[in-house]
């Protein structure tokens, strides 16, 4: 059976973002390369990690983590990534305007929702069939899915510095009740992995 699993990396006081973000600084005042050092720099000593974040059928993130800002639609941007984002199946963007979808190369289809997070759920799980439903963040969008209670496996990824601001996760979330399954530490990262 599918799950909805979602993927987070956090400072160690729990910041996924800077404050201020732009489309030229996504991850505001916070250093986003040092926070993803992990991923990017030393992929192969967190390859099983990175392989669990790429094995989802769909995703569904926040409008501000495809576009970092606000407001009316930019219609010739199409998200951090690139031509060709990393993602490869369905993406669901929740926001409060409509945009037309947009296609990218190697699979990955931009649908933007104005329904809510309910919908955006529902969505990517029909387009997932039998796999996964990741999502992808940022902290306030996991927040709304984690107070549902509709996340089955939460993955934290701990890079070991403070932020001191900026958009923090588990804020509103209510009394999580959140069975530890595993950790395991890098010299530059600690991976958790809890289960509802």
């Amino acid at each position: 059976m599918s799950e909805v699993t979602a993927e987070m990396t956090i400072t160690l006081d729990g910041c996924a973002t800077g404050e201020n973000q732009t489309r030229e600084q996504p991850f505001g005042t916070l250093d986003g390369d040092r926070l993803h050092a992990w991923m990017f720099d030393h992929g192969d000593e967190n390859a099983e990690e990175i392989d669990a974040a790429r094995n989802a059928g769909a995703y569904v993130m926040g409008r501000r983590m495809f576009a970092s800002e606000g407001g009316e639609w930019d219609l010739d941007w199409q998200g951090h990534w690139g031509s060709n984002p990393p993602f490869h199946v369905p993406v669901f963007v929740l926001g409060h305007r409509p945009r037309p979808s947009v296609e990218m190369e190697g699979g990955t289809v931009f649908h933007f929702v104005t329904g809510g997070a309910a919908e955006a759920l529902e969505r990517a799980r029909e387009a997932a069939g039998e796999g996964n439903v990741s999502i992808a963040g940022g902290a306030g969008t996991l927040n709304q899915y984690l107070a549902a209670g509709l996340v089955d496996v939460l993955r934290l990824h701990v890079v070991p510095f403070v932020a001191g601001g900026g958009e923090r996760l588990f804020v509103d979330v209510g009394d999580l009740q959140l069975k530890p399954v595993s950790s395991r530490t890098t010299p530059h990262v600690t991976h958790l992995v809890y289960r509802r």
